[in-house]
């Protein structure tokens, strides 16, 4: 994948203005803020970690309790940007699949943020994390929890605060904490392609929602409740 993609975030090339530019980096940023408070000590594996910025930043700001950071991409290009860009001591970046992942140490810790919707099979990827956390160990994880799928090519699911959260708790976790993150959008923008990452959006929209008729039903429903707004849900589990 192109790092200029609409599904890499790279800090140093987003747009003050746009609403897939800083707007989408401060969410990030927020969401890797909100990991620092929930993790345990000892090591953290990074899954889908783009080129690298908020492994970095976990580094940076808990090296006390951080001892390892295992960031993990299935991305060759990000992963030699990250290790050009955001290297640090703590920090082992490397190219896997997030479903078939293997750590090669047992993880305290699973940052994976914005992931899940993208992955074939969702499920075998949060049993395959889970049983490699240790008891006590946390899953910190993020998803859209409005419609994306419509507007997003690669999302390959639409997921609700229930369906996301019973995932989870099915593969033997309990919910530690949570909260939703609320963006607005501006919808003629988007459409417009004004904005440059926005590029990168379905561009034959009509006919998805022609074939996929539940997912036209979803957007209006969305919209009718939520207003012009993306939501994400961002959440800590912890292993029993």
């Amino acid at each position: 994948m192109a790092l200029s993609s609409l599904e890499r975030v790279i800090p140093a090339l987003m747009n003050e203005d746009e609403t897939t530019g800083k707007k989408t980096l401060l969410l990030h940023l927020e969401r890797y803020q909100y990991a620092l408070n929930y993790v345990v000590p000892g090591t953290v594996a990074d899954i889908a970690c783009g080129v690298g910025y908020g492994s970095h930043l976990l580094a940076a700001s808990c090296p006390e309790s951080i001892s390892r950071i295992i960031a993990v991409d299935i991305d060759q290009t990000s992963i030699d940007y990250a290790r050009l860009n955001y290297s640090n001591p703590k920090i082992e970046f490397m190219v896997a699949d997030a479903e078939t992942f293997q750590s090669p140490v047992s993880l305290q810790n699973v940052v994976s943020l914005e992931t899940i919707e993208h992955l074939p099979n969702p499920e075998k990827f949060i049993n395959n994390i889970s049983t490699q956390l240790v008891v006590g160990g946390r899953f910190i994880t993020s998803v859209p929890v409005t419609p994306s799928m419509d507007a997003n090519p690669y999302h390959l699911h639409d997921f609700t605060v229930n369906t996301f959260k019973q995932m989870f708790l099915k593969a033997g976790l309990k919910e530690i904490h949570s909260f939703i993150q609320v963006q607005p959008y501006r919808i003629f923008s988007l459409m417009g392609r004004k904005e440059n990452r926005a590029k990168d959006l379905r561009k034959n929209i009509i006919g998805f929602y022609w074939q996929y008729p539940s997912k036209l039903l979803l957007r209006i429903l969305s919209v009718f409740k939520d207003g012009f707004t993306n939501k994400y849900m961002v959440a800590v589990f912890e292993k029993q």
